[in-house]
């Protein structure tokens, strides 16, 4: 899976702040590593700075030094709507507006052709030019107005931070779908996708955006604004499982101690004897420390991750590309050989990594192998930021568990249960978006034939 955009907005009346958005976009890069791009205000005029890889491929001192200003956004792409090409990389710049956006509005389609009808010209095929357009053009005598009632337009989910010239502004849709809180600066506040974010920079974590909450950050302080009446919540659960940073808070659970607990429900509900126990690098990792220290099985580091791999635009020759997983994962034979294995993993979502990552084991010298799955299996597709394949591309929507388990060569498998995986959260299922895992969809969505399954 492909995980979502990532965030960051400042406002620091005294500061100059295009080097702290960079640094804070390091922190989040994990949330994308298509493009960068930051733009910045010094009270007169927006000023932007864009381009497609990681933060550092994208910016140096030169750029930065032409981003002056107080106010500024910053945003890491991962793409779900529009193509992965420059003029896509955002924050994107509508009027005297700059916008940067994680998530996915299924009705953008339909929003940008009544735009267009309207008179607006799109430079971008993203669905975040199509807030920001429709934000621009929405009634309202102020710009809170304008903004709540493009929200009563936009389905689906959106995470925003929106510079103009004097103001900074988070904006977080009413089921909450995807994280966004709020920090504190010597002389202002900071807006981002994760708390993590917040700590690489020296800013104190306040609170998080609420679901459906405006906030507006100027010379005036801090105001906040609910325009629409919420009917509930839906975090995506994957957040807790895979995207987001261990060390980030969302919900009010800290994402160590939710892993940690669900490698410690795995170990109840898949209990096995074996010799260690193996964490897939990185998203795996605290959810088999959990596995080991409940079970008393060793942990052992088992693969070693190359975390370069797929951060470079040179594309490998065939005779790299044959060696497939190796590229990004390389085992300890001398630790392997002749034990049995647990391997915690987060998930298995098309279920081509898996064998490989079993085949290596199996060539290392384990002895068995028994995969363990912190989350249960994925069987319908994302339509709210996540690209994790059309049903049909998912494994577990097409084979049940003991076909799995032939398919990537492992000794046993098991999935975490949805009830685990809920207590492990610590939060109301109703709280939670699940539908990937339960094909139960918070707001209602017309699947498009290349997300159905080929057999429906």
């Amino acid at each position: 899976m492909k995980e979502s955009c990532g965030i960051f907005g400042i406002y620091s009346p005294d500061d100059e702040v295009a080097r702290t958005i960079f640094f804070a976009l390091f922190a989040l890069q994990h949330r994308g590593q298509e493009s960068s791009g930051i733009a910045s205000t010094n009270g007169k005029k927006i000023y932007i700075h864009t381009g497609m890889g990681l933060v550092p491929q994208v910016f140096d001192e030169r750029s930065l030094q032409s981003l002056p200003g107080h106010i500024g956004i910053g945003h890491n792409r991962y793409s779900t709507t529009g193509a992965s090409r420059k003029e896509n990389a955002q924050p994107v710049v509508v009027g005297n507006i700059s916008l940067g956006h994680n998530g996915n509005i299924i009705n953008a389609s339909t929003l940008r052709e009544e735009l267009k009808q309207r008179g607006h010209d799109f430079s971008t095929s993203t669905d975040s030019e199509v807030i920001a357009a429709l934000v621009s053009s929405s009634k309202g005598a102020t710009l809170a107005e304008k903004i709540g009632n493009a929200m009563g337009r936009l389905k689906g989910a959106y995470s925003l931070v929106i510079l103009t010239p004097d103001c900074l502004i988070g904006v977080r849709d009413p089921l909450g779908v995807r994280p966004l809180c709020l920090g504190k600066v010597d002389h202002g506040f900071v807006i981002a996708s994760e708390s993590c974010a917040l700590d690489h920079i020296g800013a104190s974590f306040w609170r998080e955006v609420d679901p459906g909450e405006i906030v507006m950050i100027n010379e005036n302080g801090l105001n906040s604004f609910r325009p629409l009446e919420l009917k509930r919540e839906a975090i995506c659960v994957f957040e807790y499982i895979y995207f987001a940073r261990p060390d980030s808070v969302i919900g009010g659970r800290l994402l160590y101690d939710v892993r940690e607990r669900m490698g410690r429900r795995l170990t109840h509900e898949y209990p096995v004897k074996a010799d260690m126990v193996i964490g897939i690098p990185d998203s795996a990792t605290v959810a088999g420390v959990g596995y080991s220290e409940e079970s008393g099985i060793p942990l052992s580091l088992g693969l070693v991750k190359n975390r370069y791999v797929g951060r470079t635009f040179i594309e490998p020759d065939q005779r790299i590309r044959d060696l497939g997983v190796k590229l990004k994962f390389n085992p300890l034979p001398h630790l392997l050989r002749g034990k049995k294995v647990v391997v915690v993993d987060d998930s298995i979502v098309r279920g081509t990594t898996t064998p490989h990552v079993v085949s290596l084991l199996r060539q290392a010298g384990a002895k068995e192998i028994h995969l363990r799955i912190s989350s249960p299996p994925i069987r319908y597709p994302c339509f709210f930021g996540v690209d994790m394949a059309t049903q049909w591309e998912l494994i577990a929507s097409q084979k049940e568990v003991a076909d799995i388990c032939s398919l990537v060569g492992a000794d046993s498998l098991g999935y975490l249960s949805l009830p685990g995986l809920i207590e492990s959260v610590g939060l109301p299922s109703s709280d939670l978006c699940l539908a990937c895992l339960t094909g139960e969809y918070p707001i209602p969505v017309q699947l498009p034939l290349h997300k159905l399954a080929l057999s429906s």
